[in-house]
């Protein structure tokens, strides 16, 4: 039971702002360099770092440049890395067969980085919409996006990561049963120390725009994702999602979009005490960052903030693009 506060001028809660230090010491939540996940996109060619219009200050980068972030990360104290793929049109089927090629950029992507800083945890996305043709996150048979087709092209894809050495996979789907069956698989493979931090409650949010843009699936996606991401009106359909994807081996999860989406967080790590996320997704990084490039909010404060609030709202850890300027600002003064 909460305590009750003795009556003014008793109690005068503006004594502990009075100061920095007062502030300092009555802090209850605090951000750092190790509750930051970096997602980077990456792409073919060599030494190529190609900006992405809707998301200033993020390129896509080939995998030499994607290596030199990876270093960046492990310098500035950034636990994990996650990668998305820029697949070339060419490669982009109804079958999405690239999605679990052991070469494909993902998977050779993964192997140069774990080489060159191991001690940089590599997160990878599962999901077709990448390599598919439609643009969705499922494969496509007459408009419909089926199902139990899709989680078995996902088995698929979650082993080729896991064998090209990731050492978190982000199933990204929101396909029913996905979770167990990729946990079997894994275990059946012998990658039993591979984590999944399913992306459990995703929701359908029109967020998402400039991420669709940097992986080149914007102009693809015929019809919406409706079906299998969440409705941004439900709370409880979190909840037994959550509780699903736990019970089928999820090791982490995952709510996404971000800010707009503070209360599923809370909830979540309220009802089941696990390691839980959120993904500062590209909308809202575009829309902080479009803000502060056009001088109408304090940028460095409104990253700040906004990632203080993941905390706050009793997440582990937060993806946001932000990642590496946020560590530098943290890094502390010498």
């Amino acid at each position: 039971m909460r305590p009750t506060l003795a009556p003014f001028p008793a109690t005068r809660l503006r004594r502990t702002r009075r100061s920095q230090a007062l502030r300092d010491l009555c802090q209850e939540n605090v951000l750092t360099v190790k509750d930051l996940i970096w997602p980077i996109f990456i792409r073919e060619g060599e030494d190529l770092a190609d900006p992405i219009a809707s998301m200033p200050g993020v390129a896509r980068l080939s995998i030499d440049r994607a290596v030199r972030a990876a270093e960046e990360a492990a310098e500035l104290g950034i636990p994990a890395i996650c990668l998305f793929p820029y697949t070339d049109i060419s490669l982009k089927t109804e079958d999405c067969a690239e999605a679990w090629n052991p070469e494909n950029l993902s998977n050779r992507a993964i192997r140069a980085i774990k080489a060159a800083v191991p001690e940089v945890a590599v997160m990878t996305d599962i999901a077709l919409d990448p390599y598919n043709i439609n643009g969705h996150d499922g494969l496509v048979r007459d408009g419909i996006i089926l199902n139990d087709e899709t989680v078995e092209a996902l088995v698929r894809m979650a082993l080729a990561q896991a064998e090209a050495g990731a050492d978190i996979l982000g199933p990204s789907d929101m396909m029913d049963g996905r979770i167990g069956a990729m946990r079997r698989a894994l275990e059946g493979a012998g990658h039993t120390d591979v984590a999944i931090l399913s992306y459990s409650a995703k929701y359908a949010s029109a967020f998402y725009g400039p991420f669709r843009d940097a992986v080149g699936a914007s102009g693809l996606l015929t019809g919406d994702k409706k079906t299998y991401q969440m409705n941004p009106a439900n709370t409880n359909e979190a909840l037994r999602l959550i509780e699903r994807d736990l019970a089928e081996g999820a090791d982490m999860v995952m709510v996404k979009p971000g800010m707009p989406y503070l209360d599923i967080c809370r909830r979540v790590k309220d009802e089941f005490a696990v390691p839980t996320y959120a993904y500062q997704v590209s909308g809202e990084y575009a829309m902080i960052r479009g803000a502060a490039d056009q001088g109408w909010i304090d940028g460095e404060r409104a990253m700040l903030e906004s990632l203080l609030a993941f905390k706050r709202a009793g997440c582990d850890g937060v993806l946001t693009y932000f990642a590496p300027a946020v560590a530098r600002l943290l890094q502390p003064a010498v």
